[in-house]
């Protein structure tokens, strides 16, 4: 579904990604990890093109991302991304900011796109909460309709750029709630995450960053009962042992 080929991408002078190779199959959830700085979230949005990268390709569904052929907003439709933070339109109503994007770029009737929204915000737990606005929503509550916004779309893949980092520590696991449910119904997904019991739960495989490089790339079970690296072995010995 997609396949990363020795990418490799420069800011200025500084090299951010530095020949990464990698590949998610239909249905399969990888967990990509990593101290910060270690290019993680530019990985992820050079996958759907949101960041241009200057070597290498990225194919998503048998469409190159880089080629100047392609065109990207008809991709970015197809592939969900949900981002740390909530990116809702502050003066539009739930269902609004679920109909929009549907009705704009998918051509979707207003009908029908409300009524696909309202039966995704029915799956994230909060169809309660359809005609109030976003600052009226906990920030797990905004991050749910996000997905559920993303999920509207009718993605062949999702992504998830630290989706939980700027939430209160109870509201982490509404959202990875939802994000198991997706996993177990076979979504194939990309995220970019810190919460290694995620990882665990529903991670086929975990991809571990360091410096802009891929350093490990492994099954979820070898990631964790023994990483190959040492710098993964430091990161797991950090962040596990609390």
């Amino acid at each position: 579904m997609i396949s990363i080929k020795n990418v490799s991408k420069w800011y200025g002078d500084f090299k951010v990604l530095t020949d990464c190779t990698t590949e998610v199959q239909k249905g399969e959830v990888v967990v990509v990890c990593g101290p910060s700085g270690s290019g993680k979230s530019t990985l992820i949005k050079c996958v759907n093109g949101l960041e241009p990268f200057q070597s290498g390709d990225i194919i998503v569904d048998g469409i190159s991302v880089g080629s100047p052929k392609t065109d990207l907003p008809k991709l970015r439709s197809r592939v969900g991304m949900v981002f740390q933070h909530f990116e809702l339109f502050p003066h539009l109503s739930i269902t609004d900011n679920l109909a929009l994007a549907q009705i704009k770029v998918l051509g979707r009737k207003e009908d029908e796109a409300k009524k696909k929204g309202l039966a995704l915000l029915d799956r994230v737990g909060l169809s309660a909460h359809a005609a109030k606005f976003p600052g009226q929503l906990s920030g797990g509550q905004q991050q749910r309709v996000a997905i559920a916004r993303a999920l509207a779309m009718d993605p062949i893949a999702m992504l998830f750029d630290e989706p939980t980092s700027a939430l209160d520590p109870e509201m982490i696991n509404e959202v990875l709630d939802v994000m198991v449910q997706l996993a177990h119904e076979g979504m194939t997904m990309m995220c970019v995450t810190h919460e290694m019991g995620f990882a665990r739960k529903v991670a086929n495989r975990v991809i571990f960053m360091d410096q802009g490089a891929i350093v490990e790339d492994a099954n979820k079970d070898d990631f964790f009962g023994s990483p190959r690296s040492e710098r993964a072995q430091t990161f797991l010995s950090k962040i596990l042992q609390h």
